[in-house]
């Protein structure tokens, strides 16, 4: 009896810092700066696991030796997240790994009457109305997978991002906005972009780039690269960069067995955050009049553009710009967009979707509806491929606007800029392969030029046969489609809203098939925007 009470003391150490237990225990009253950090680098491990191709799912992952926690889940953790669970669900894993307190937004609500009936795309953002706190009560710890595998996930969506973060007590903020540099936005940092979609940020390199991993719907995990394709917008919408409000259990009362009980979690204040800012909302040398669009990103007294000051203050040093691996990783981002984009596209081919009659109207809004169209749909994620795209262009001709202008921060030392971006261009799109399965079952292999010069033609309709979802014109690729004359015209007509890469959630978008004769209000474009980057390069060579 004694030989197996000591072995039970030995193995308690261990238990508090890694709970197999299935009860969540509170052993440690609040969030501390090292918990912080440990936390980041829990992300970070998963983060690389991802970026190696190590483990592609939520539950593989956390499984894989990029879990320090891994093997001591006990059995029902489901180990399931989509983008906006995810990062609600690793905190909450570490958290009861920790036995750390967590609290979370059971419930928001528009901050304007009248506003987007939709909480996840208010125009004015939103405010919290509920909260759930994981706490022990003198009947016993709150069951962990209950709460992991239910509670969280169901009381969080992408609504939960959609505050700026001033709210600290009360029904306080999960979130904070944090000031733009390498100490505040690290790992374990999340970014949200207000069309609907949230990441976790697990690297920043010396260079100024930040590298976040997100989940999908099939419990999928990808990485991804800071670029345009997250959206700045009005502030109350809460778009960036945004911490977890550290948390403190207050008033409870350690037992025997050092676990805390009772009690009640609070956040800490605005006023204790050292990261606390809302100069991504507004610059760092804000408008007078308060107007956030008017707010200037000053370093070293010139002003840039967002994304630039963005890079500048998250680089090591000062920012030097490699043209040539800037190439690169914009190429790599934008193949791993893609490869996601094949699995989204299989979803919906499995699903059978594609073999249904169209609806006789789209939705009320192409970007965020319900049902068949918002799980199987992508003009969310075909808008941001579009923006990637873009971007890649507008950069190369920053890249040599500001080598021929002398600027020291371009690192080039061959003997011409254009022709060597082109070669990169060319090398890197040709290593991008990607296949889909065609509606016979045969195998049509692309590239990421291909899917360039195809961009404005990728289907976003999920009522589409696949080869139109690829964007095929030639009739051999096209012979394997069996869509109606129906949803051919559909396809057709479709085009003005598949040239459009601004995401508008306050337009109306639920035509028929007669309605859509062009582009609407807020609804489509006459022509898509350049994306020619091979065109320009051989321009400038």
């Amino acid at each position: 009896m004694k030989k197996v009470l000591l072995i039970i003391l030995v193995l308690l150490p261990c238990l508090s810092s890694a709970q197999s237990s299935s009860r969540w225990r509170i052993t440690k009253p609040q969030w501390t700066e090292q918990d912080e950090i440990k936390f980041g680098e829990f992300i970070a491990n998963l983060g690389r696991a991802v970026e190696r191709r190590e483990c592609f799912q939520v539950d593989t992952c956390l499984r894989s030796s990029a879990n320090p926690y891994a093997g001591t889940d006990p059995a029902g953790l489901r180990l399931f997240a989509d983008c906006a669970d995810l990062p609600y669900f690793l905190r909450g894993y570490f958290a009861w790994k920790n036995g750390l307190p967590m609290s979370v937004q059971s419930d928001v609500s528009p901050r304007q009457t009248g506003d987007n009936k939709d909480v996840r795309y208010t125009k004015f953002g939103n405010y919290v109305t509920g909260r759930y706190d994981v706490v022990a009560s003198r009947w016993g710890s709150p069951n962990a997978l209950e709460i992991l595998n239910q509670t969280i996930v169901n009381m969080t969506w992408s609504a939960s991002f959609r505050l700026m973060g001033q709210e600290d007590t009360g029904l306080y903020t999960d979130f904070y906005p944090v000031r733009l540099g390498r100490d505040s936005v690290r790992p374990g940092t999340i970014i949200y972009d207000p069309n609907g979609h949230v990441a976790v940020i697990y690297k920043v390199t010396d260079d100024g780039r930040i590298f976040y991993i997100d989940s999908h719907p099939d419990n999928t995990l990808t990485s991804g690269m800071y670029t345009p394709k997250f959206v700045r917008s009005f502030p109350y919408q809460g778009s960036g960069f945004k911490n977890f409000r550290p948390l403190s259990l207050v008033g409870g009362k350690m037992n025997s067995a050092g676990e805390y009980i009772g009690g009640k979690i609070v956040g800490a204040r605005n006023s204790a955050l050292s990261f606390y800012s809302l100069e991504q909302f507004y610059g760092n040398r804000p408008d007078p009049g308060g107007d956030w669009q008017k707010g200037q990103f000053v370093f070293r007294g010139v002003v840039f553009n967002y994304y630039e000051y963005v890079r500048m203050v998250m680089a090591s040093g000062d920012l030097k710009i490699d043209p040539l691996r800037d190439m690169r990783q914009n190429l790599a981002d934008i193949c791993i967009s893609l490869k996601d984009r094949v699995v989204a596209v299989n979803l919906a081919r499995k699903s059978g979707v594609d073999q249904k009659d169209h609806p006789e109207r789209l939705p009320q809004n192409i970007y965020g509806s319900e049902g068949e169209w918002e799980a199987y749909a992508s003009p969310s994620r075909d808008a941001r491929l579009k923006v990637s795209y873009m971007d890649l262009l507008s950069q190369s001709r920053q890249m040599i606007q500001r080598y021929r202008a002398g600027d020291p921060s371009i690192i080039y030392t061959g003997a011409n800029l254009a022709a060597d971006l082109l070669a990169a261009y060319e090398r890197e799109t040709r290593s991008c392969q990607f296949t889909y399965t065609n509606s016979s079952g045969g195998t049509v292999t692309l590239n990421s030029d291909d899917a360039r010069r195809r961009l404005f033609d990728l289907s976003f309709d999920p009522y589409h046969c696949v080869e139109l979802r690829w964007g095929a014109s030639s009739p051999q690729e096209l012979s394997s489609c069996r869509d109606t004359p129906n949803k051919r015209e559909w396809y057709s007509r479709e085009r003005w809203l598949r040239y459009q890469w601004e995401r508008r959630y306050d337009a109306r978008m639920d035509y028929s098939l007669e309605e859509l004769t062009g582009p609407k209000p807020g609804a489509g474009i006459a022509q898509p925007p350049n994306v020619d980057i091979v065109r320009y390069l051989n321009s400038e060579k």
